[in-house]
């Protein structure tokens, strides 16, 4: 995005010496931000830490995606259980820890109203009064088995930052209710930082408003809003993604803190979910210069690919057992039914069923994975409204429309597609694995959420092929216009996504 110049000369008519014009300080604030901060970081950060902390409020304690058994394992890890715990259970093979008694009689509450699913026009939930009261109730020593085997296969990465939420909970004192909201602020304080940087590493390109407006989707801002692995997923995507284009795609020089950020976040990113993997190792296609590396010092970038690479191998190994008891999340007569040796046996000895299936998986729930990419909040199971649809697809066509023409080679702009066209197919391959019976009519547990980590890589590689851009009667690609309209189109989608979900759940009493 082209940077607004700074008027040095004095107002006609006014001294020197005179204080400066209203406009002329607000230029001046304009510029500055825009060069040290940048615009797209700056209204990023109010509009996150706004909808986040209100979608952190709104939404009722756990009823995140699996946030009860996120929080499990964020509380296993808070105590330093990094590994997955096989506990002792008669259904069958499964992995969990302790968890503080208070803590899993509101768990145990937000399951069952959450469960109800009350006729129509009734709210979601049945009110304030049980969860204030089960909130308030102090966390208490006394700890009970949990139950978590589909968080327990992730690594202690992606919960840092709410094992830091944790921490200060227990320190103050918090009682049930405000350790879970602690807990979902840390995560989103989290999302806010990292992405923040990352845009902050396009000021001055006009792309920074492409992930912007994936960084503001109504599912991430929810996601970031609660307390779920995804949270730091998503940070980590949208960080590599836009290192990536600018070092790739714009072939602009990275500065040292950006550099450090994508070779640490090559390592991380596949340790907090496996099915990344490949996106985290595109920071090596990045050229050498661009990093500001020579001679044997090119190689770190690849040498950080390959331990982000190996250490996913490394903890897939040690997670792969609890892929045998994933079965007891589906109904009891489909408890066993889930064994991913036998449903990699199928796969490889049956390629044309497995397409099939992938076929007819399309045909069945494309409607659902296209609403579920903008936002079906939590386990409510809320699709944002039409609006919101309506809006979030405004500000993507805007931001396309106005973003630079990228400039990566064909060889490497196809290495990226490829890695993200295999990304794709890893998130079907291990849904279908770890999640769907053998033999299953379709992929089961696929949503439209796995694909935002993908969607800012995804669309740069469409905006290197295709040169179509959006051009005032002058010719130029106008920025100011276009930026205030996808500002004011993401706070529509989110204002009408709160709106709905509130009424949703919890009725019209605001």
């Amino acid at each position: 995005m082209a940077e607004p110049q700074q008027n040095t000369e004095p107002a006609h008519g006014v001294a020197e010496d005179d204080s400066p014009p209203r406009a002329s300080r607000l230029s001046a604030a304009v510029c500055w931000l825009q060069l040290r901060i940048g615009l797209g970081s700056v209204v990023f950060l109010l509009i996150g830490a706004i909808f986040g902390v209100t979608f952190s409020v709104v939404t009722p304690p756990f009823w995140g995606h699996d946030e009860i058994t996120q929080f499990g394992r964020t509380y296993q890890v808070a105590h330093g259980g990094f590994l997955p715990q096989r506990i002792p259970d008669s259904r069958g093979v499964s992995y969990g820890g302790q968890i503080p008694v208070s803590i899993d009689a509101l768990m145990g509450y937000a399951l069952r109203d959450y469960s109800r699913k009350p006729q129509e026009p009734a709210p979601l939930s049945a009110g304030h009064a049980a969860y204030d009261r089960l909130g308030s109730a102090p966390v208490g020593s006394a700890t009970k088995p949990m139950w978590f085997t589909n968080t327990a296969a992730y690594s202690a990465i992606p919960y840092v930052p709410a094992v830091a939420g944790l921490w200060l909970a227990t320190a103050v004192g918090a009682d049930v209710g405000n350790t879970v909201l602690l807990t979902r602020l840390a995560g989103l304080l989290a999302y806010l930082l990292i992405v923040g940087f990352a845009l902050r590493a396009l000021r001055g390109y006009r792309v920074q408003w492409l992930a912007f407006t994936v960084a503001v989707l109504p599912i991430t801002l929810f996601q970031a809003g609660t307390v779920t692995a995804d949270t730091i997923t998503n940070a980590l995507a949208i960080l590599v993604s836009c290192l990536l284009v600018k070092g790739l795609f714009l072939d602009a020089r990275l500065s040292r803190t950006e550099v450090a950020a994508a070779l640490v976040a090559t390592i991380a990113l596949p340790l907090s979910k496996p099915t990344y993997v490949l996106l985290a190792m595109l920071v090596a296609l990045i050229p050498a210069r661009q990093y500001g590396f020579r001679g044997w010092l090119r190689w770190i970038p690849w040498c950080c690919a390959i331990l982000g690479a190996a250490l996913f191998a490394v903890w897939m190994k040690i997670a792969s057992p609890t892929g045998d008891g994933m079965g007891l999340m589906r109904e009891p007569a489909q408890w066993h039914s889930v064994r991913p040796g036998d449903q990699l046996h199928q796969i490889l000895g049956h390629p044309w069923h497995f397409i099939d299936v992938f076929t007819h998986s399309i045909w069945l729930r494309d409607g659902e994975w296209f609403t579920q990419f903008f936002g079906q909040l939590g386990f409510a199971y809320v699709d944002v409204p039409g609006l919101s649809i309506l809006a979030c697809l405004l500000a993507f066509a805007v931001s396309v429309g106005i973003a630079e023409r990228l400039s990566a080679t064909q060889l490497r702009t196809a290495l990226v597609a490829l890695a993200i066209a295999a990304s794709v197919a890893m998130i079907y391959v291990t849904l279908y694995m770890s999640f769907s019976p053998v033999g299953y009519y379709l992929i089961d547990g696929v949503q439209g959420r796995y694909f935002v980590p993908l969607a800012v890589a995804g669309v740069a590689v469409l905006l290197r092929w295709v040169p179509l851009r959006l051009t005032n009667s002058q010719g130029k690609t106008p920025v100011r216009g276009p930026a205030i309209t996808i500002i004011v189109a993401t706070v529509l989608a989110l204002v009408a996504a709160i709106i709905k979900y509130h009424f949703m759940v919890w009725g019209s009493n605001l």
